[in-house]
């Protein structure tokens, strides 16, 4: 799985609902194909490989008020942040693509697998539950950003894509919630694959996923439910929170326990977009995907609580003193410090008029907000191009969802805690009982308090788009300006507060909810309609 088989399969002129494929560059047809197992495995890789990638993965960050890209980078993620964007954008367009020929793949093997001959059964149908997942998680993906969409599990023509119509948001996920309950069987728990196949779907990436499906939907008790066929238990996989949280994104340290789905790399499939978020003196590359002042202020401080909240000892002259551990393993900021690619360490200075002046806000290459992301920094990578994988769901985010679902029921009581944010704080390094221990509340609080550890676990994991929007507060942390560090005098833009304003952003309600639905596809097929205020 870390050398994912890239291969082009055609029964008849395959369509995308973007475009025609390109053309045949192999030996393969209807006859020569589907000869045995290892022509099946060989497909299901195919619809692997289009499961995500880390442009998605990152840039998506930059999509909520944690992350900012300088530029039209990550196909112009900016401009939908700032609501200045229209059916043609680059991200609307291709992920509409991306996703579909996904589907397009997982159709070919859901459609052809019958055709192998005297295959195992039980391989037979783990193939097909591969598949199967990866073509659900695609539809997830399509719902939640565009609603209604066109929905097929056959192999269309091309006179059928150009005359679909949109099936609602509500049928897709019910739809995506039925094929994740028909397929959890046919996996195998993780403890069950050989190192050759470590990073396939498993029993407990689907459960962990049909979790995160019903959280999206605000089907509390059927999360809850999901969530206790994980924690604590081991027939549907061995899962457990790492010693140290910085190691879970290490690269000598990949396929540890708290994975459950992660995107593979390796071999001849890498990436080099952390040369997009680190400082510029440690890639060689201008720094343009950067975290936001909004995030760092909502890591709370070592006492557990908010930096605005009486009693919390923030200190303005030293803001990065005795704060969340994990601020510091998710962001470099002035005066952190890192081991380059070389193996040396550097100190990052980011206030105007540092000396050396490379990394600070007033280097035109140079993070705007001053501050740079440090969470899946591959040190080991080879000119730049890491194989790190990229984690889709891990236990943490398992524990996280538990703990909101109780909290909704009104059921987070002490053991609820001590089991997801206790575990969570102190793996992190938490050791004030301000911190750690339960706090007797309100639901209301807890609830801001379960979110904002959601946003400090989870925090450049491409998570928090999806939350502020499932939330319905992406109109309120949206629709105000990106801000960047807090400095005295100089040419910029700033606050009140003296802090950096970046950029003005805009989000209308409920306009901006949904993406529109691309021109492109909708030159292509009148059909389709358009959402709302589109």
């Amino acid at each position: 799985m870390k050398r994912l088989l890239i291969i082009l399969i055609s029964a008849t002129t395959l369509y995308s609902c973007r475009k025609l494929d390109q053309p045949i560059t192999r030996e393969y047809t209807e006859e020569a194909y589907w000869r045995d197992a290892n022509d099946a495995i060989a497909a299901v890789n195919s619809c692997y490989e289009n499961m995500s990638n880390d442009g998605y993965f990152f840039g998506s960050e930059a999509l909520s008020d944690n992350a900012y890209v300088n530029g039209t980078g990550f196909d112009n993620v900016t401009a939908i942040a700032d609501g200045a964007y229209d059916p043609s954008n680059a991200r609307v367009t291709n992920e509409w693509s991306y996703r579909y020929t996904c589907i397009r793949k997982c159709n070919i093997v859901t459609t052809n697998i019958d055709k192998v001959p005297n295959m195992d059964s039980t391989l037979k149908r783990r193939i097909l539950a591969e598949a199967r997942f990866i073509r659900a998680y695609s539809y997830f993906q399509l719902a939640d950003w565009y609603g209604d969409v066109p929905f097929y599990t056959n192999l269309i023509t091309i006179s059928e894509a150009k005359t679909i119509g949109r099936t609602p948001k509500a049928d897709i996920l019910n739809f995506v919630q039925t094929e994740l309950a028909a397929i959890r069987n046919d996996l195998p728990v993780n403890t069950a694959y050989a190192d050759q196949d470590r990073g396939r779907i498993t029993r407990g990436a689907v459960i962990a996923f049909s979790a995160r499906v019903h959280l999206y939907k605000g089907e509390w008790q059927a999360v809850v439910d999901d969530c206790e066929q994980l924690i604590n238990r081991t027939d549907n996989g061995t899962y457990s929170l790492q010693a140290n949280y910085r190691n879970v994104f290490s690269i000598n340290n990949e396929y540890n326990s708290e994975v459950i789905l992660d995107l593979q790399y390796g071999g001849g499939r890498t990436y080099a977009t952390q040369r997009s978020f680190l400082p510029q003196t440690v890639a060689l590359l201008r720094s343009v995907l950067v975290p936001t002042q909004d995030l760092v202020d909502d890591y709370v401080m070592l006492n557990g609580k908010g930096i605005t909240e009486s009693g919390s000892g923030y200190n303005e002259s030293t803001p990065y003193n005795n704060r969340d551990p994990r601020f510091n393993a998710t962001i470099l900021h002035d005066g952190s410090t890192i081991t380059d690619f070389n193996g040396t360490v550097q100190t990052i200075l980011t206030q105007p008029g540092s000396n050396p002046a490379t990394n600070s806000v007033d280097d035109q290459g140079a993070s705007p907000t001053g501050y740079y992301f440090y969470k899946y920094y591959d040190p080991t990578a080879s000119n730049y191009n890491s194989s790190l994988n990229l984690i889709m769901i891990r236990y943490a985010e398992v524990l996280l969802m538990y703990a909101e679902a109780k909290n909704e029921l009104g059921q987070l009581d002490a053991n609820v805690w001590n089991t997801t944010v206790r575990a969570l704080r102190v793996r992190a390094g938490f050791n004030d009982a301000g911190a750690t221990e339960y706090p007797t509340t309100t639901a209301d609080q807890l609830r801001t308090i379960v979110r904002r550890e959601r946003r400090a676990e989870l925090a450049f994991e491409g998570i928090r788009p999806f939350d502020i929007r499932r939330w319905k507060i992406a109109d309120q942390v949206l629709a105000k300006p990106v801000r960047g560090i807090k400095v005295s005098g100089g040419a910029f833009n700033k606050d009140a507060n003296g802090y950096i304003i970046v950029e003005n952003r805009l989000f209308n309600n409920p306009k901006h909810y949904l993406w529109p639905v691309p021109t492109f596809e909708r030159d292509q097929n009148s059909n389709l309609g358009q959402n709302q205020g589109w």
